[in-house]
């Protein structure tokens, strides 16, 4: 088992699904709605983003050869697209677009499908990133790693989802700024080795 790559993978998963900043974005799309309906909508929303990521982490890279998109340069925009993500994060971008969401969300209808699972935890960033690991182990070894990679954020995501409430009063909304702040140098860095990877396979970089 490649204790490296699960390593890596989980933490480049974790960082761009970002489920501490999906938290509050998740207590205000269910505001006002009993925990039976929170604990339905939380299961729901993971339960489709986790189908959504599995299709792309199966056909994925299928795709991107019909299309003549080879994987280095796949890597290399995805590598850009997650440092964008990760700008986002620092300079609080992406949360103020999240919490637009919610607030435009009518919280009358099912938040689960749109927008929990698409585009917030299953979003361009994620499937990016799904579609980045696969290629780096392929064969069905690979894939399985990456499916329990996706499954263990997502699980972690469904924990936070439940216990949401707990989690806003401990951190705070200064204690969930700073995590979500060290998150994002973090995806910024791993962006740029996702790049100079594809570089490598191009022969670009040493």
């Amino acid at each position: 088992m490649d204790s490296a790559f699960l390593i890596t993978g989980f933490v480049t998963l974790f960082v761009i699904m970002d489920p501490i900043g999906l938290t509050p974005v998740f207590v205000a799309l269910t505001q006002g709605m009993p925990q039976s309906r929170r604990r339905q909508i939380a299961l729901r929303g993971c339960l489709i983003a986790g189908l959504l990521l599995s299709l792309f982490a199966l056909f994925g890279e299928a795709v991107l050869g019909f299309v003549g998109i080879s994987m280095p340069a796949f890597r290399i925009a995805g590598g850009i697209l997650l440092f964008l993500t990760a700008l986002d994060i620092l300079f609080q971008r992406r949360a103020q677009r999240r919490e637009d969401q919610a607030e435009e969300e009518d919280h009358s209808n099912d938040p689960s499908v749109f927008p929990l699972a698409m585009p917030l935890i299953a979003g361009p960033g994620s499937i990016a990133t799904i579609i980045l690991l696969t290629g780096q182990h392929p064969g069905i070894w690979g894939l399985t790693m990456v499916l329990g990679i996706m499954l263990a954020v997502l699980m972690i995501a469904l924990v936070l989802f439940l216990s949401a409430g707990l989690l806003e009063r401990a951190l705070g909304k200064t204690g969930i700024n700073v995590v979500t702040r060290l998150l994002g140098m973090l995806l910024a860095a791993l962006s740029v080795q996702f790049v100079l990877d594809g570089l490598k396979a191009f022969g670009f970089a040493a």
